[in-house]
């Protein structure tokens, strides 16, 4: 590679709507932070603890959701920072998985709630509790729709290096006087696009919502019949479905973080892609950079006299495939 392509080279793999995922979180924050004074306020004003104890469950996922908020700006802030290896990409699913850990712990606490209160029923203020829960609901209904718009998996080209560029838009490149043509442009599946940050914002408000929307359900059973057991029945319900989330959350995040291939089928691709021509792939790694970017390292021996820019452009179809080495050996 010249000195020209590698002062152009980029190690910056964002998500395509990072900056507008970042704006989404801090307009959710403010709203979740409003709603939490609010309560917290008019619980110490008209002394109801069952409004306190909303603000700060509240807070929970406040502090959640500026976690995120903090990895979005970070994240764009040192993506150019040449400390970083392979960029900050990566950063939103630190977040996500840390957040996921705060879920899971939210999830036992509930649980924890749910069965002292089997254990030992306390008296419901009905009239206190149904209103808070309700408006609990509103609000995350409302930070749900804020987050979970068009951004949720982010569907963005890739950002290639200025050559891989120009072999796209030349669409051949001659080689040993053959031209090779692409035609077809391979996308990542899977894991290769989705934000795990903005996926964790999403889960935490879904999660309140979830509980909120069982504890209105179960208060208003638990009125109408004096079923007192419905409501930590709902409780627990929550808290397993919390947990649930939680799981798949630290599952795909953690898989991530350690580098697991994210895509099996393109990693198949790009196999059959360098063998069609009877080369040998002897070694792939391929892993994530970030949302929408993926990073692939291959070492293929041929026969032929061949350097590593014919596979350059034989792989330059699959877009999501960032930062691309190549290592060729004489069989």
């Amino acid at each position: 590679m010249s000195s020209a392509i590698a002062r152009r080279h980029s190690h910056v793999f964002l998500g395509e709507g990072h900056e507008r995922s970042e704006r989404k979180t801090w307009a959710v924050i403010w709203l979740c932070g409003a709603m939490m004074i609010t309560e917290i306020v008019g619980g110490l004003l008209f002394g109801s603890i069952a409004l306190v104890a909303d603000g700060l469950h509240m807070s929970t996922h406040a502090g959640a959701l500026l976690l995120a908020a903090l990895a979005y700006r970070y994240a764009r802030k040192h993506a150019d920072d040449p400390r970083f290896a392979f960029g900050t990409g990566k950063l939103g699913d630190l977040a996500g998985f840390t957040s996921a850990i705060i879920l899971a712990m939210i999830a036992v606490l509930i649980g924890y709630e749910a069965v002292s209160r089997f254990l030992a029923p306390a008296p419901i203020r009905f009239a206190e509790a149904i209103p808070i829960a309700c408006l609990g609901l509103a609000v995350n209904v409302a930070s749900a729709w804020i987050l979970n718009g068009r951004d949720y998996h982010t569907h963005g080209h890739s950002h290639r290096n200025s050559e891989d560029h120009d072999q796209d838009a030349r669409g051949r490149i001659a080689e040993d006087d053959h031209s090779v043509t692409f035609e077809e442009h391979e996308h990542a599946h899977g894991g290769a696009h989705g934000d795990n940050n903005i996926r964790a914002a999403v889960i935490h408000v879904m999660a309140d919502a979830t509980v909120s929307a069982l504890v209105v359900v179960g208060l208003l059973l638990a009125r109408a019949f004096g079923w007192l057991w419905m409501d930590p029945l709902a409780g627990l319900i929550g808290a397993f479905v919390i947990a649930s989330w939680s799981y798949g959350l630290v599952r795909d995040t953690g898989a991530i973080l350690l580098d697991m291939n994210p895509d099996r089928r393109m990693a198949d691709s790009l196999r059959q892609v360098i063998e069609g021509e009877g080369d040998q792939l002897d070694d792939l790694h391929l892993w994530r950079l970030g949302p929408g970017h993926l990073g692939a390292i291959v070492s293929v021996s041929t026969l032929e006299a061949r350097g590593p820019d014919y596979y350059r452009a034989k792989l330059a179809r699959f877009r999501s495939v960032s930062h691309l080495t190549v290592e060729v050996q004489k069989s």
